[in-house]
């Protein structure tokens, strides 16, 4: 389960953002997901997808922001992250999904 939320557009199309659990830090930490899709459910079907099986979103406790919306839309995949704001980390840019993925895969520590 995760914190989030959600914004729909006057397109029709929706950007859901999401606060996981970091893959990369063992639970310790956390990373904001934003996902632009047709609907909430196809959102989430797009994270599933990509192995992350837990992903619920219960609630708007925290949407997307103007600039959190902008960067999603921005972007070619439609699909971005960034280290949660919360975590103490400011100003850090987006990412694409598939180098949060890329560094959950590589093992940590020696």
């Amino acid at each position: 389960m995760a914190a989030g939320g959600f914004c729909k557009l006057p397109n029709g199309t929706v950007v859901v953002a999401l606060n996981l659990p970091s893959p990369t830090a063992g639970g310790a930490g956390a990373v904001r997901v934003l996902v632009h899709a047709q609907n909430r459910a196809r959102a989430l079907t797009r994270l599933r997808n990509l192995g992350m099986r837990a992903v619920y979103l219960r609630g708007n406790g925290q949407p997307p922001t103007p600039d959190e919306i902008t960067a999603v839309l921005h972007h070619p995949d439609g699909l971005v992250w960034r280290t949660a704001p919360d975590s103490g980390v400011t100003a850090e840019l987006w990412h694409p999904i598939r180098t949060l993925m890329r560094r959950s895969a590589t093992p940590q520590g020696f």
